[in-house]
């Protein structure tokens, strides 16, 4: 193997990493991960780190997994791909059928993808198709939200709402609608109920104000990843699409971050018992091991595209890896681990215990807000809570905490100055407390710099 040295060397000579400011990175040392054990990330001079993000917020059941490993090795021994562009495989019909069973009723087609960027492209091209058919083209119009995170693709952007990641490319983006919520923050959050008539009442004049031009409304259902894990106002998912429902406007679901289990269900929206019109998954849907996503609809929607040849109805929207046999072969074994272990049972004592330890993070002095819905928190450092001042941006509390933690044996990333924590879904209670030890001792450390 290449020694340390050089890989560096060759990691600042030619890689661009993502979401990195690369004049930084050149300054810095580089970790780099050679294997995985369970929860655990292992670098390439044996040191182990607790993986507090699930490696981006896609691994479930822990790294290395010997179920999972066997699945893709058996896949793997009959064929790696084959394309789903006028034909089919094994994995990929058995998987479809088998999201159809776990999802809501009434989502009853699966189209496949690569990541959650391009499941929710999908979704909206569905959602605009899906009215051109149905003879209202001027329905263009998509209602989303501030701070929400939908994906890095030029349509996904265009219903984001996080002014660092989307400024820059505003002239590319399509039209939208996009709403304003209420302030989340612990010191000026409004009521549960107060918050969400506020939420209702502004998602009410987006529709009143272009009426008959709204294609549908885009959310991540209970929590916004990206913009700060930021929790919605309880019952909102349940009367937003009470709301669509009324307006005739299709409801669609990013569930890229919150499927598979992370809020204690496996699907968000089941916390409030929605069905919505579209739905999309990635990340934690391979368990971490393989790109993969998926955007489930309806029959009423799969019908409109439904016609002769020559009536050009057909869904023009594809992928090389569509449907790819390895992915897929994982994807099921991930779901039937969930069911042979009953893992979202299993998994609430954990929560619980995630969710009271993280309460006692009040007692620091710069933790101004702890927000948490099952396995995922944000941890939201402010330099002064008290009169909700945060840390300037350029102070890089979030990342200097995450520093710490590293050099303390967890491997974290920050959104500003909100730490995430979004272990593996299979971490036991003993690896959870380390992780929380870890990341109370960085924060104080930090602050007392």
């Amino acid at each position: 193997m290449l020694d340390k040295e050089t890989l560096v060397a060759w990691d600042k000579r030619y890689l661009w990493h993502p979401f990195t400011q690369m004049q930084d990175w050149m300054t810095e040392d580089v970790v780099i991960i050679e294997r995985g054990e369970g929860c655990y990330l292992i670098d390439i001079a044996g040191n182990r780190y607790i993986d507090g993000t699930a490696s981006m917020w896609t691994n479930v059941h822990g790294h290395n997994h010997p179920e999972l490993n066997t699945a893709l090795k058996t896949q793997l021994d009959k064929i790696a791909h084959t394309t789903l562009l006028g034909y089919s495989n094994i994995p990929a019909i058995q998987l479809a059928q088998k999201l159809v069973e776990i999802t809501p009723a009434g989502l009853t087609k699966v189209f496949y993808s690569d990541n959650g960027s391009t499941a929710v492209e999908i979704a909206l091209k569905m959602a605009y198709q899906y009215w051109q058919h149905n003879g209202e083209p001027q329905r263009k119009l998509f209602i989303h939200f501030d701070n929400a995170y939908h994906g890095d693709t030029v349509g996904a952007m265009s219903v984001g709402g996080i002014k660092s990641f989307h400024t820059t490319f505003d002239p590319l983006l399509f039209k939208g609608v996009r709403v304003s919520a209420p302030e989340t923050y612990r010191a000026s959050r409004d009521a549960d109920s107060a918050a969400k008539t506020r939420w209702l009442n502004a998602v009410e004049d987006a529709l009143s104000e272009n009426a008959g031009q709204v294609a549908g409304i885009i959310l991540e259902p209970l929590i916004q990843g990206a913009g700060g894990m930021l929790i919605a106002p309880k019952g909102f998912l349940k009367e937003l699409a009470v709301l669509a429902k009324r307006w005739q406007v299709l409801l669609i679901v990013d569930e890229v971050m919150t499927g598979f289990g992370r809020t204690g269900k496996m699907w968000a929206c089941e916390h409030e018992n929605v069905t919505p019109d579209i739905l999309c998954t990635a990340k934690g849907l391979a368990a971490g091991y393989l790109p993969l996503a998926a955007t489930l609809t309806t029959d009423d929607i799969y019908n409109t595209f439904l016609g002769e040849y020559k009536d050009l109805k057909t869904f023009f929207h594809g992928h090389t890896f569509t449907g790819n046999p390895l992915a897929c072969a994982v994807a099921l074994e991930n779901i039937a681990i969930f069911e042979r272990e009953n893992l979202l049972s299993e998994l609430q004592p954990t929560i619980e215990h995630f969710r009271n330890r993280l309460q006692n993070f009040y007692e620091l002095p710069h933790v101004g807000d702890v927000r948490v819905c099952g396995l995922a928190a944000g941890v939201e450092l402010m330099k002064n809570p008290d009169t909700h001042t945060p840390y300037p941006f350029e102070e890089k509390m979030g990342i200097r905490v995450c520093k710490e933690a590293l050099a303390r044996g967890a491997m974290l990333r920050p959104l500003v100055n909100t730490i995430v924590l979004m272990p593996p879904l299979q971490i036991t209670i003993s690896a959870l407390d380390s992780l929380l030890d870890i990341v109370w001792t960085s924060i104080e450390t930090v602050r007392k710099q």
